[in-house]
């Protein structure tokens, strides 16, 4: 049986496959900054997109969109707040993704999230 960090991965690796067959640059995957992790950080026609991959094997526990929840929102945002600034990219359009894995089933869902849903 495979641990969660690779299964982490192995999900990772296919949203990046995804991204890039839909035309979008993948700019950093992985990035940890100081308040949490960005699992992918994708470009396309001048838009900065931060995207957060959850896997589920079945929906027992809640779907993976249900995971990213207020607090895990606000960690991505802060912490998308510190690569904007660390690259000079304040003046890029952002956009928060997820890509959902449930069994074989994939769902690209955007703009999750705005900023008066996490606080801001």
């Amino acid at each position: 049986m495979k641990n969660n960090y690779s299964l982490g991965k192995k999900y990772e690796g296919e949203a990046t496959e995804i991204l890039v067959k839909n035309g979008y640059k993948i700019v950093i995957t992985n990035y940890c900054g100081r308040h949490g992790e960005i699992d992918i950080i994708a470009q396309k026609d001048g838009l900065l997109v931060i995207i957060e991959v959850k896997y589920r094997k079945d929906n027992k526990y809640g779907s993976g969109l249900e995971a990213v929840d207020k607090k895990k929102m606000h960690r991505i945002y802060i912490t998308a707040e510190e690569f904007i600034y660390k690259n000079g990219l304040e003046n890029m359009n952002v956009r928060f993704d997820c890509i959902c894995f449930s069994n074989s089933e994939v769902t690209w869902l955007k703009n999750i999230a705005w900023g008066d849903e996490i606080g801001f």
